[in-house]
């Protein structure tokens, strides 16, 4: 039995944001709060470290004046008077023969700090805790006395700090309480900051689902929304565009497919019935499939040539390699042709010359169909010339320019953009006058664009000119439009 697990739920771009949002608001105010709070501890240090360090210097001034057993004796009292309005302050002040000659009530002392004299950091504050309730900052140093011949003597000083403990105690703890609060507020906040931005985009989506096959006129507001989204919500109006326009091509394609299948078929149904009709001899039977074989041909070039369009415009097609020039592909075509152009009085004239890499066969093929629809379309006594030149682009790369020019009425200019459509002519009384489907010019067109190149038709002066631009080597196809 298969499971079937749940897809998770993805998370909202307004959920990502506000938390975004409510963590760096978070981030942001409790680092604020440990700097803050670290100055504060650092300037509690500063204050003490500077009733420290006078305490004991002037301890340090009072054993200096000692130079005697009973100046020694005398300490006691000074470091009483010394002390009187300092209730914060313990003292503890060990003689040179070791014994204490003066020490606070209750010094607490750890021995852990007296240790410290004989060290390079006896100097540096050391802080430590009594009964879990007090806690002391405290250095230690040596008092050297006015009798050279004794050894200095050891001043521990040190204040209590428990306030300052509970200072900071009660600051850490307001200090989380306004990091809850404010990232509370910076997430709501933050929510409605991200409902508010991201209306354009409902919006947006809300166009986008309106557009279905029967609605692809549909636009996104452009001028509506932020210029954060303009951009997105052009190229998405280029997309829609470029669908209806595809849409369009590919409805018209299919109707023209079926009225181009509609009448072969209905030829081949009509003559096939009429000679099931009544017995006929062998020899009407010929005729009959003679011409329903014409009909045959007819609809197998269109599926090959529609096939072969489909396999072009969708990237199946690789060009070949091949290097020649080409005028001498012209050359050939001219000998093919000059019969049927011989025969309509139509003049035949090369000039010039191009080297190109490509497929020899399908641009013959392109250059074929051109001369085809030329010849078609010539009148008696007219001429058709064929240019074949190198020019170069504003890249300075070179390019094999084609033209073909017959002489003949200038096509209307209402047709020149869509001569390359499939199915189209320009002509529709000789839509089904044998003359072929109509997708010469559009496989003209996607055999250039699969080497890298284009075409374009123009009306001249008494005359139809049909350009084609060639890369001397094969780059990048152009997509279909």
């Amino acid at each position: 039995m298969r499971v079937v697990r749940p897809r998770a739920r993805r998370k909202s771009l307004t959920f990502r944001l506000t938390l975004l949002f409510a963590a760096a608001s978070t981030v942001v105010l409790l680092i604020l709060g440990l700097i803050v709070a670290e100055s504060v501890e650092h300037h509690f240090e500063e204050q003490d470290m500077e009733a420290l360090s006078g305490k004991l210097e002037l301890i340090r001034h009072a054993l200096a004046k000692v130079h005697s057993s009973k100046d020694l004796a005398a300490i006691p009292q000074q470091m009483d008077d010394s002390l009187i309005g300092h209730h914060d302050l313990v003292v503890a002040v060990k003689g040179p023969d070791g014994r204490t000659l003066f020490a606070t009530e209750d010094a607490p002392f750890p021995q852990r700090l007296l240790d410290r004299v004989k060290t390079p950091g006896a100097e540096r504050p050391y802080v430590w805790q009594v009964d879990d309730q007090l806690s002391f900052r405290g250095i230690v140093a040596e008092a050297p006395t006015g009798v050279q011949a004794w050894p200095p003597a050891v001043v521990a000083v040190a204040t209590d700090i428990s306030h300052h403990r509970s200072f900071m105690d009660s600051f850490m703890k307001t200090l989380w309480l306004v990091v809850i609060g404010g990232t509370l507020a910076t997430g709501l906040l933050g929510w409605f900051a991200a409902r508010r931005g991201l209306a354009p985009l409902r919006e947006m989506k809300r166009r986008a689902a309106e557009v279905s096959a029967q609605r692809l006129d549909q636009r996104l507001p452009v001028d509506a929304v932020p210029v954060e989204l303009a951009e997105l919500a052009e190229s998405l109006n280029d997309m829609l565009a470029r669908l209806e326009e595809s849409f369009k091509r590919l409805s018209d394609f299919s109707s023209d497919l079926a009225h181009e299948l509609r009448t072969p078929v209905s030829n081949l149904m009509t003559q096939t019935q009429v000679a099931l009709s009544k017995p006929r001899s062998s020899a009407e039977y010929r005729e009959v499939l003679e011409s329903n074989c014409e009909e045959f041909e007819r609809l197998s070039r269109m599926i090959s040539d529609m096939l072969f369009l489909a396999k072009s415009e969708n990237g199946l097609i690789v060009p070949g390699t091949d290097s020649f020039d080409l005028a001498d592909e012209v050359e050939a075509l001219f000998d093919f042709y000059g019969a049927l152009a011989e025969e309509n009085g139509v003049t035949l004239r090369l000039e010039g010359s191009g080297q190109v890499t490509g497929d020899r066969l399908m641009l013959r093929r392109a250059i074929g169909n051109l001369l085809s629809n030329a010849l078609r379309y010539t009148p008696s006594g007219g001429r058709i010339v064929v240019t074949v030149s190198v020019v170069r682009d504003s890249t300075d790369t070179e390019t094999v320019h084609l033209a073909v020019e017959n002489t003949g009425d200038p096509i209307p200019p209402e047709h020149l953009s869509r001569l390359f459509d499939r199915f189209y002519r320009v002509d529709a009384s000789r839509r089904h006058s044998g003359d072929g489907a109509g997708l010469g010019l559009a496989i003209t067109r996607s055999i250039l664009r699969s080497h890298g190149g284009d075409i374009e038709g123009r009306a001249g002066e008494g005359s139809n000119i049909f350009e084609m631009w060639i890369p001397t080597s094969i780059v990048t196809p152009r997509s279909a439009d």
